[in-house]
């Protein structure tokens, strides 16, 4: 009995995080150009606070680079987990834009 859930376990594991293309486990992996652009984005709109149509500009930017690399992931994520992931975020990201908006 306890061999059998091990392997349930393990198949579900392989299925979630194994890479289709290369085979190998993937949980992260070094930022892409999105990530690097949302991080450049929002720390230039958290050091702009002081100019707000500025940092209102980069933060928008900072949006569209996460999307992007949401939709990416979405779309071509190696993975069930990656594209779990990109789900996750463009829902997420959408609630927050929507809050802002009616906020």
């Amino acid at each position: 009995m306890e061999q059998s859930r091990t392997g349930v376990f393990a198949r579900a594991v392989d299925w979630m995080f194994r890479n289709r293309k290369t085979g190998a486990l993937t949980v992260g992996q070094w930022p892409n150009l999105p990530l690097w652009l949302f991080g450049g984005l929002t720390l230039g709109a958290w050091a702009a606070q002081t100019n707000q149509p500025l940092a209102r500009w980069l933060s928008v930017g900072a949006d569209l680079a996460l999307a992007w690399w949401a939709l990416d992931e979405l779309l071509r994520g190696v993975n069930p987990w990656r594209r779990f992931l990109g789900a996750g975020t463009l829902v997420g990201l959408i609630a927050l834009i929507t809050l802002r908006l009616a906020g």
